[in-house]
């Protein structure tokens, strides 16, 4: 089996289609957003001293490991990761994958 990645980026609100547009024009052939919330340590709010934990978008992305650093490097570039705040990414191997049809038929 082809060895398989998944990239995990996680950014503000909003953000999350940016990442994924910039995935699939560097390669991907998809990903999925989830909903989540979190602080960062350039992400301290309040309001009325109560603090709050900013919405953020999860972006999952399976993709065979040789085109993983590619497309981390273009979502890196479109919501600007290298900047503090912005969010982060990285990258997880992945042993067995089941369901993903497009990806098992990549196997050599």
């Amino acid at each position: 089996m082809l060895s398989s990645t998944m990239i995990v980026t996680i950014v503000r609100k909003g953000w999350g289609n940016t990442a994924l547009e910039a995935s699939v024009k560097a390669g991907a052939t998809g990903g999925t957003i989830l909903s989540g919330r979190g602080v960062g340590v350039n992400e301290k709010d309040s309001i009325f001293g109560i603090p709050i934990e900013p919405e953020k978008e999860i972006l999952l992305t399976l993709t065979p490991g040789s085109q993983a650093d590619a497309i981390l490097q273009r979502i890196v570039e479109a919501v600007e990761l290298d900047k503090p705040g912005n969010g982060l990414a990285f990258v997880v191997p992945i042993e067995n994958i089941v369901g993903v049809h497009h990806m098992a038929s990549q196997a050599p």
